[in-house]
């Protein structure tokens, strides 16, 4: 049996003409109170519908990184997030001014401590003369990550604790992205 495989997922950014979305707002477009809330590896709490305007108008794509890596997904890339890991992920409707498409922001609801420092190209931590005292110790930064296969269990989408940037699928999911012609995915190995 082969060993499972993990890629991060990003927003492929070299793109020609592509639209850039800008930041997660509520139904009157004021930017939300924690738009970090949507990458933090837990379900969203929802009160309301969000908002997220075109900065750069051009060619939608079926994933794309709203401010603050917030992802924006078509509703044919939610069908298969929903089909293949309902159990990882949360997706809310989203409004784009002047795209009448129906587009979802993604949120992976598993957040897992799975970063593999030693395997890692390479892992910075914050240090106390960094002047961030209250992130000392904490990831700084993650080039060339690797997760350890042992602590995902079954997970399809999750969220890497300490460096929550990283949202990871699973091989089946990106070849499902990649079998739909997903436009705007880019999956680097973890």
């Amino acid at each position: 049996m082969m060993a499972k495989r993990y890629f991060q997922l990003a927003d492929n950014v070299s793109i020609p003409g592509r639209w850039e979305l800008g930041h997660p707002g509520d139904a009157q477009g004021h930017e939300v109170d924690d738009p970090w809330m949507f990458r933090e590896g837990h379900p969203v709490e929802v009160s309301q519908r969000f908002t997220v305007p075109i900065e750069e108008p051009g060619k939608a794509l079926d994933f794309s990184l709203a401010g603050f890596s917030t992802p924006v997904v078509s509703a044919s890339v939610a069908n298969i997030f929903l089909e293949m890991a309902p159990e990882d992920v949360q997706l809310l409707p989203v409004d784009i001014r002047d795209h009448l498409d129906p587009c979802f922001i993604l949120v992976a609801t598993k957040l897992i401590r799975c970063i593999d420092d030693a395997a890692s190209e390479e892992v910075l931590y914050w240090r106390p003369e960094d002047g961030r005292p209250e992130k000392v110790g904490q990831y700084r930064d993650v080039y060339g990550m690797r997760v350890d296969l042992a602590q995902v269990g079954n997970a399809q989408v999750f969220r890497t604790w300490g460096w929550s940037i990283a949202l990871i699928v699973s091989e089946d999911i990106k070849q499902a992205l990649e079998r739909a012609k997903a436009t705007g995915v880019k999956f680097t190995p973890v």
